[in-house]
């Protein structure tokens, strides 16, 4: 499945993590808050390994926002990190900031799918 294919939450997965939480709504909210909340960094430091063109600095972020994103239904937006995370591990450099761009943009969609489900805000 491709990025694009990918649908921005997937809500089995989101269902998984209530069931593996006992449905306790609370907690799930906390943990997409602390999602939330630690992914911008991971962003800003993927903007800053593609602005100085620097892959190994891609790495570290894109692989964290990958697993993270994955854990909490954000399904399109892990497999674009997952595309980063690989250009910084084969030291690719071409498409980053476009890539990274889209990563952005999908995030802007990946709060308004949390939002409408409920888990933030």
């Amino acid at each position: 499945m491709t990025a694009d294919e990918a649908p921005i939450l997937d809500h089995g997965v989101i269902a998984e993590l209530r069931e593996s939480t006992g449905d306790d709504e609370d907690f799930v909210r906390e943990l997409v808050e602390a999602y939330v909340g630690e992914a911008a960094g991971y962003l800003d430091a993927m903007t800053a390994a593609a602005a100085a063109a620097d892959p190994a600095a891609m790495v570290r972020p894109a692989h964290t926002l990958k697993s993270a994103s994955a854990t909490m239904g954000a399904m399109r937006l892990s497999a674009i990190c997952r595309g980063l995370e690989e250009a910084g591990r084969d030291g690719r450099t071409e498409g980053l900031a476009g890539d990274v761009a889209a990563a952005q943009a999908t995030w802007t969609e990946t709060l308004e799918a949390l939002a409408a489900a409920g888990l933030t805000g």
